[in-house]
């Protein structure tokens, strides 16, 4: 557990889990995966098994011991709905969100239909209210979602993760549901995603944006990173804008667009996301907001940066830090 987090759309995180296993193409460069091998096959060392899924029971009540109210991600080096993590062990984890309601909880995962599954089944709802009451003495013993502290999203990284994680976060109950297109590896189109005939969840007819409450955007960073066109964050923050959803940018990822004089090394990146070395010669034109682009292609001249650092977090000139309300629903 960290107080304080490097992550910038929170401020602490939480791990009573910890290793995963991939499940989709936003999991290849994985940097908790990165990190925790790097310890494989070291004695006593915490990550001493590497990315293997590993329960930390020891670390259940550490956001009981924290007094000042945060902002905490659930997990940041795992996922709470893998299969191998008992559903026993999520409901100690859900009581003691539900037994700390200062805190506003933030869960990320690939894994939508166990989210989903666990979330409508009441035996699960019992499990979590019998830990509720261990962990209360008494004073609490009912739980039913959406938790009103709890955040659930889920990771988009393309159009074909997006039409099936996102149905299935709609009918999951939550608080605040979100999605984290990151690392976003193509462009998405968020009305594909939400059509529905307005029977199954909580979108009342008047649309299933109504149902998501914040979508986060970013790119990828790291070794082997896969740039991120900025049309690609664009077109969610301007979906967002019209259907008054928050946006939140939380980084270019490890390439940038090209604002000085393009150089050996720098790609051109197409909208479908593939890339072309940069060869010298006319033809290209420089965009007000200092982009170069092939004319009339859409494609972007952009360059590896030293690090997610370098390479910033403005799209067109400014920072997108937008937070959702937390509002109860079904």
């Amino acid at each position: 557990m960290s107080d304080g987090s490097k992550i910038e759309w929170t401020e602490a995180s939480w791990n009573p889990v910890t290793g995963c296993t991939e499940v989709s193409p936003g999991c290849d460069n994985c940097y908790a995966k990165t990190f925790a091998e790097r310890f494989r096959g070291v004695p006593g060392h915490h990550f001493e098994r590497g990315f293997d899924v590993v329960l930390r029971p020891e670390r259940l009540d550490q956001p009981i011991r924290w007094k000042r109210p945060r902002r905490i991600f659930v997990n940041s080096m795992s996922d709470l709905f893998h299969d191998a993590v008992p559903d026993e062990f999520v409901a100690r984890v859900f009581a003691v969100m539900a037994a700390t309601p200062r805190h506003t909880y933030q869960l990320l995962t690939k894994r939508h239909g166990r989210m989903r599954s666990l979330l409508t089944n009441e035996r699960f709802a019992e499990q979590v209210a019998w830990n509720l009451d261990l962990l209360t003495d008494g004073a609490l013993y009912e739980f039913a979602a959406p938790a009103p502290n709890v955040w659930l999203g889920v990771s988009v990284e393309d159009q074909k993760w997006a039409d099936i994680r996102i149905p299935a976060l709609l009918e999951t109950p939550a608080a605040v549901r979100w999605l984290s297109c990151e690392p976003l590896l193509g462009p998405v189109r968020l009305w594909d995603s939400l059509a529905c005939d307005h029977t199954r969840h909580s979108c009342a007819g008047v649309g299933c944006w109504r149902a998501i409450d914040w979508v986060v955007v970013g790119g990828e960073s790291g070794r082997g990173a896969r740039p991120m066109h900025p049309d690609w964050a664009r077109s969610l923050r301007d979906q967002c804008a019209v259907a008054g959803v928050p946006f939140f940018l939380k980084q270019l990822g490890q390439y940038a667009p090209v604002a000085d004089r393009p150089r050996a090394g720098d790609l051109w990146l197409a909208p479908d996301g593939g890339t072309t070395d940069w060869e010298h010669g006319d033809g290209y034109i420089r965009q007000a907001g200092g982009e170069y682009r092939w004319p009339g292609a859409r494609s972007v001249l952009v360059r590896r940066a030293s690090s997610k650092a370098a390479a910033g977090r403005e799209l067109d000139g400014r920072t997108w830090d937008e937070y959702p309300q937390a509002v109860a629903r079904v």
